[in-house]
């Protein structure tokens, strides 16, 4: 089938899948990191401080995600989205509001657990469920809600707080999800895709269908989380620090919010020829080069101060979230079944969300001990070589699967 005809039939399905992967932007780092620099002044606080802080409340997030993350496999798409886009809208109107360093934690939390945590894992879950044969595709087009996200959003932040504060660029955030997120996402989800007869019958021919228990007892899911676990703790403590990065290389802040178009773009590229790709040969095959565009990505940003930098580093950063975002969509179905996938995944989401969090808060403490940003970005490029070798014995052990 081809790709077209493939989003034309499905045109329903894989819109609520973007969208849900859109708005989750509301709830990520690189949006919540626009306001660092209001955050730390009206508070006091130092960059390891507010690191601390964001570490801590995104950890608690992690932590009732796998619990949370169950509902999907228990009550319809469309009544679990309506209450997390509801509290997500609820927390960005806190944001607006945050008056304490006691409310800050709370509303990092909820951002965290409603936008980056729920959002994100009722679209793959989704997908996932809905899709098998054609299942790369589908999550590859769902993703492609997260470049969408980063090349509109922070623009559009950057130049509403211009104008109207950054407080009320919040507000206008929990109006966007409530006037045109929530009744969009909805109707479309409100009708589920059943797969043919025909894909149920691939997906059925695989595996079996294993339970989280089962999952957590399995090698192999261990040595994919050690490699898939260093994109999110390094994505999060750049982009978390990109007001000190910024500062530190004598760039714009303008510039750097606009290298995030540069970004998508190449996220775009990544996710629908990886999606291709997966449905050809499968996800396994493609697990030993995950991290391959993040450490050139963070080997990039370290050697090269150029303001020219800042766009070949985002376009390296876009194809590594291009790649993990439809590989991880992929690979857990694939592996392990889809009886048990919102249980799974949630658990999977929890350990991402964990990292995500330990970035920000140990960056921001090597910043306050005046270790070299330089050497942090070599460090990150390091690991992701190391990972690299883990990946490929992985891929070896579930090739004999």
């Amino acid at each position: 089938m081809s790709y077209f005809r493939f989003v034309r039939q499905n045109s329903r399905w894989l819109a609520s899948g973007f969208l849900l992967t859109v708005f989750s932007g509301f709830g990520q780092t690189f949006f919540i990191s626009l306001s660092s620099g209001e955050l730390r002044q009206t508070f006091a606080l130092s960059h390891g401080d507010l690191g601390l802080i964001y570490m801590t409340a995104t950890l608690a997030s992690a932590a009732v995600l796998p619990w949370v993350g169950k509902s999907v496999d228990v009550y319809p798409a469309h009544r679990v989205a309506v209450a997390v886009i509801s509290m997500l809208a609820l927390f960005c109107l806190a944001m607006a509001a945050v008056n304490s360093v006691a409310m800050l934690f709370v509303v990092i939390f909820g951002l965290r657990l409603f936008g980056q945590g729920m959002m994100t894992h009722i679209s793959m879950t989704a997908m996932a469920r809905w899709f098998s044969a054609q299942r790369g595709r589908a999550v590859s087009i769902a993703s492609l809600g997260f470049p969408a996200s980063e090349s509109l959003f922070p623009s559009a932040f950057v130049l509403a707080a211009g104008v109207i504060g950054w407080r009320s660029g919040w507000l206008l955030a929990a109006s966007v999800l409530m006037i045109l997120a929530l009744p969009a996402i909805y109707f479309l989800l409100r009708r589920e895709r059943q797969p043919g007869s025909a894909e149920q019958t691939v997906s059925k021919g695989r595996h079996r269908h294993w339970t989280r228990a089962e999952v957590l007892r399995d090698p192999f899911f261990w040595l994919v989380s050690a490699g898939v676990l260093g994109p999110p703790f390094i994505n999060t403590a750049i982009l978390f620090n990109q007001v000190y990065i910024v500062s530190e290389r004598g760039w714009s802040m303008e510039l750097f919010a606009g290298s995030f178009v540069v970004m998508a773009v190449s996220a775009v590229v990544a996710s629908l020829v990886l999606g291709s790709l997966i449905d050809r040969f499968n996800a396994r095959a493609v697990l030993p080069f995950a991290l391959l565009p993040l450490g050139m990505a963070c080997v990039v940003l370290a050697l090269f101060h150029h303001p020219a930098a800042a766009f070949l580093f985002m376009g390296l950063m876009g194809l590594s979230n291009g790649f993990i975002a439809t590989l991880m969509g992929a690979l857990w179905p694939e592996i392990y079944g889809t009886h048990h996938i919102g249980a799974i995944r949630s658990l999977v989401f929890a350990m991402m969300v964990f990292a995500s969090a330990a970035g920000p808060g140990l960056m921001g403490i090597l910043i306050d001990a005046r270790v070299a940003l330089d050497d942090q970005l070599l460090a990150m490029g390091l690991y992701c070589l190391a990972l690299t070798v883990v990946l490929n014995r992985a891929a070896a052990m579930a090739k004999n699967r």
